[in-house]
């Protein structure tokens, strides 16, 4: 009896369980013509925009059938549609009722998601679907219309290191022509590249393209209030020119950082690409600098609805879009250390560049590249050979092997290396000397001499601890620096002084002159809340002698002009560049004091000594002035 029980209550779980053994049900076949099949074709269509083919399927299709699928997706600003599967809601063979959902992407919005109906009926033993509004959504009748309301919160600021805005609201002046208010075109494309730097091809390409519209504004720079007060007795009496002004997002002053921060603007056509289906024409967006790479936090997100108004006049909301307001964005910019930075660069002619980062952590505390006027920012993505300023790479790496400051090193006029001969600049000749003097003299040949000693990947194991062919991510595009592998003696003798296939950022040298200072290499970045980056210490006892190294730079050799600054330590560099002969030469100069590093750069500038020591200088007094925190004329 037993045995017999638990046989029998086995068998009755086998029995229970065996329905949910077998397979499912597999899902009924569409019918070719059928409801389903023809959902599917109505709505593959529709996700195609193809209204021609939509209109096919239809019985007694409204006159108006393309028009108001136009009007629909105008009005709503459709960009997409996509569709799910459809499925047969009920069917009694005369009328049938197939339940769809679509998502309908809305340009600026974002996605709306709509549940409805289709509506067949059989003529002929042939189905057909009798279109309604309700397709377009289940509360739609016919004369009804939809629409859509769209709106942007308050925008992000960006902000300094303590918090403080670097940009608030502002206004600016939009200077432009009338073309047909204009009597002398060259006198106005003159007037406006003496004054403001424009480029007089683009005024005249402009006021021909414009030909046709003659009363129409073309808009060619905007301005801060202070800089149209200056140059508005000149512009003004010029037939064809007008001032409009604008609403604007401004730095602290002119110029202030203005690569870094970047601008915004009506968003342009590339822009909107880039930045997906939430933008439309017409936005105010970021277009450069951090206002664009930040774009998305300091913007948030659109609010809108989707709204149905009917024939009678009441309307209804049919979908709510929530929005954000945007994000403020801290920088790792000290207003302090960026005024100063702005000052010694004032009346700076040449493109150039000034970067400062914090020694014991890479922050970025002041960026500033010139001309402004020019889009690219040297100070992050130009790379230059670095000249003399590697010579601290170099000399960290024969420190690493034994060598002393006091070490005995030789300066002739001439080397040769790779059966290239390699001089010192100007010809200068020091004798047998020590490190020390042939670092603070920058004597090319005593280096080449002593690198050669070395194991042959000592230099390249040095590059990497200061941060060469280390990625990194700043904030904002940056290459960083490249040490690719010496292919021969000569490359390794041109490397070793900074030259040949070497390659670095201003950027990247202010934090190889703040890891010779704090013994630790950190990868820059711009942002506070950022995670740092990759960083490297350098071999165990150098940073103590790189530091008496640069010193000597300041105190007895090429920037000796600065040695009233207490504190200061520093190399100077002068890099060869180009095919001309003499060659062209960029300045450089990169030092250390207070626990800032910075590197100074002037394209083709000359002597790093005679032209880059002097802006540093500049840079660091206007750091010590007691209005130091002070920003040029204009703040807001």
């Amino acid at each position: 009896m037993y045995g017999r029980a638990v046989i029998s209550w086995v068998g009755l779980c086998l029995l229970l369980l065996l329905p949910a053994c077998t397979p499912r049900a597999a899902r009924p076949v569409v019918a070719p013509g059928g409801p389903e099949d023809l959902a599917s074709q109505f709505l593959d269509a529709w996700a195609r925009n193809d209204v021609a083919a939509q209109r096919k399927g239809l019985l007694d299709a409204p006159p108006d059938f393309d028009a108001q699928h136009a009007r629909w997706r105008q009005d709503l600003g459709v960009v997409a549609s996509r569709f799910e599967q459809p499925s047969l809601e009920s069917d009694d063979g005369v009328t049938a009722v197939v339940r769809f959902r679509g998502v309908h992407t809305l340009r600026g919005l974002g996605d709306w998601e709509v549940e409805s109906r289709l509506r067949f009926e059989r003529r002929n033993s042939r189905w057909g679907l009798r279109w309604t509004p309700e397709v377009l959504h289940p509360a739609a009748r016919p004369g009804d219309r939809f629409g859509r309301t769209r709106s942007w919160g308050p925008r992000g600021a960006l902000l300094d290191a303590d918090g403080d805005p670097l940009t608030v609201p502002g206004e600016v002046i939009r200077i432009g022509v009338m073309p047909g208010r204009v009597k002398d075109r060259a006198a106005v494309a003159s007037v406006l590249q003496a004054q403001l730097g424009v480029d007089p091809s683009r005024v005249l390409s402009a006021l021909n393209a414009a030909s046709a519209q003659p009363e129409q504004f073309v808009a060619f720079i905007d301005v801060r209030p202070e800089r149209y007060q200056q140059v508005r007795a000149v512009l003004a009496p010029v037939p064809g020119i007008f001032f409009r002004k604008k609403a604007a997002r401004l730095s602290p002053a002119e110029g202030f950082a203005a690569h870094t921060l970047g601008r915004v603007g009506d968003a342009t056509a590339e822009a909107l690409q880039l930045l997906g289906p939430l933008y439309q024409a017409g936005d105010v967006v970021g277009l450069s600098g951090l206002e664009r790479a930040q774009e998305r936090a300091l913007a948030g997100r659109p609010s809108g609805e989707v709204r149905l108004s009917h024939r009678s006049g009441d309307s209804e909301v049919l979908h709510r879009f929530d929005g954000e307001p945007g994000r403020d964005v801290r920088t790792t910019l000290r207003m302090d250390v960026q005024a100063a930075a702005e000052a010694a660069l004032m009346d700076v002619t040449w493109p150039a560049a000034l970067v400062a980062v914090d020694t014991s952590t890479g922050e970025v505390l002041a960026v500033a590249s010139r001309p402004l006027g020019e889009a690219l920012h040297r100070a992050l993505t130009g790379r230059y050979p670095p000249g003399s300023t590697f010579k601290i790479v170099t000399a960290e790496a024969l420190l690493a092997s034994g060598l002393k400051p006091d070490s005995r090193a030789d300066c002739p006029v001439e080397v040769t290396a790779g059966r290239k001969r390699f001089r010192n600049f100007e010809s200068e000749v020091l004798g047998t000397t020590t490190l020390r003097r042939v670092f603070a003299l920058s004597c090319n040949t005593a280096f080449i001499q002593l690198e050669a000693k070395l194991d042959r990947r000592a230099l390249e194991d040095a590059a990497r601890r200061f941060g060469f062919g280390v990625g990194y991510d700043v904030g904002l595009p940056s290459p960083g620096a490249t040490f690719p592998e010496p292919r021969d003696d000569a490359e390794h003798a041109a490397a070793a002084m900074g030259q040949g296939r070497v390659l670095a950022t201003p950027l990247h040298m202010a934090t190889v002159a703040a890891a010779a200072d704090s013994g630790v290499w950190h990868a820059p970045r711009l942002l506070a809340d950022a995670p740092p980056g990759p960083e490297a210490r350098l071999s165990p006892g150098t940073p103590k002698a790189l530091r008496e190294l640069m010193r000597a730079v300041v105190t007895e050799g090429t920037a000796k002009s600065a040695a009233s600054l207490s504190g200061l330590m520093g190399k100077t560099g002068t890099a060869e560049f180009g095919t001309a002969v003499p060659p062209q030469t960029h300045a450089w100069f990169v030092g250390v004091r207070g626990g800032i590093g910075f590197a100074v750069f002037v394209e083709g500038g000359g002597v790093g000594g005679r032209v880059a020591v002097p802006l540093a200088a500049r840079f660091l007094q206007a750091l010590d002035a007691p209005d130091a925190i002070a920003l040029p004329p204009g703040r807001l």
